[in-house]
């Protein structure tokens, strides 16, 4: 697990699972590949293996001994549901999940088929937890838009949706059951560009159906040189039924939005 993660929306990583394969447009300039890929080849780390998919056991304990409440991002180098990934193991990180309950953990994957399935099975209980939160990926209206309706199918108490990198209108959304949507832009060298008109689209749905929203970056060649205000504001909203400040085993059974 890193004690402090530099993605706005969260506060730490946990990566009982290392690496993953492509499947969407959205993967093209995948930052976690990237990074993997500098270090195959060096003995001892991490990602000797490079971006090659692996289980990590000796990091599921991890959320265990980190004992001051985070908000943690799982798996920000691979995906859970990944069809490499057993189900029993994936079953082991939601059993952590529930034990190591004075966290907030935020699962995205771009599989969100596997997940629906596996939250009306083995991963039922997780499902019902409120300190876990359930996402799925969106960059475009091929493969993002069936994505969210998988979610809301799912067995979750809070869901979202983390469209990054946009890469298109998504039109219009249809965010019955949907908790929170986070907005970015692609960044680095071979980054896609985002329109503005995009962005408040969104934004504008968001409000008008009562959803949490927060606006990640512009993107660019260089990641935060063009910042993270949309129309003169900073959008930081994040549903909360979570307090950071909780001591182990209590979680607020309360919803609320907050800027």
């Amino acid at each position: 697990m890193s004690e402090r993660s530099r993605i706005e929306w969260t506060d730490a990583t946990w990566n009982p699972v290392r690496g993953c394969t492509k499947m969407s447009p959205g993967c093209r300039n995948c930052y976690a590949e990237a990074f993997a890929e500098r270090f195959r080849g060096v003995s001892g780390h991490p990602y000797e293996q490079g971006f090659d998919l692996r289980l990590v056991p000796s990091r599921l304990n991890d959320p265990l001994v980190w004992r001051a409440p985070r908000m943690v991002f799982v798996n920000s180098m691979s995906d859970l549901f990944h069809e490499r990934v057993p189900d029993n193991y994936v079953e082991k990180v939601g059993r952590i999940m529930e034990r190591a309950d004075w966290h907030a953990y935020q699962v995205l994957t771009k599989r969100s088929h596997r997940m629906r399935q596996l939250l009306k099975g083995p991963l039922a209980f997780a499902g019902r937890l409120p300190h876990v939160w359930w996402g799925v990926s969106v960059e475009d209206r091929r493969h993002g838009l069936p994505r969210i309706d998988d979610l809301r199918a799912a067995s979750a108490r809070l869901r979202f949706l983390s469209v990054e990198p946009l890469l298109e209108d998504l039109g219009v959304l249809d965010l019955a059951g949907i908790d929170w949507v986070i907005v970015g832009g692609e960044s680095g060298a071979r980054h896609r560009p985002m329109n503005a008109e995009w962005v408040r689209s969104i934004r504008d749905q968001c409000v008008t159906s009562g959803v949490s929203f927060f606006f990640k970056q512009w993107g660019g060649r260089v990641p935060k040189a063009r910042g993270r205000e949309l129309d003169g504001r900073v959008w930081d909203e994040k549903p909360q039924i979570w307090n950071s400040g909780q001591q182990p085993g209590r979680c607020s059974p309360n919803l609320a939005r907050t800027a």
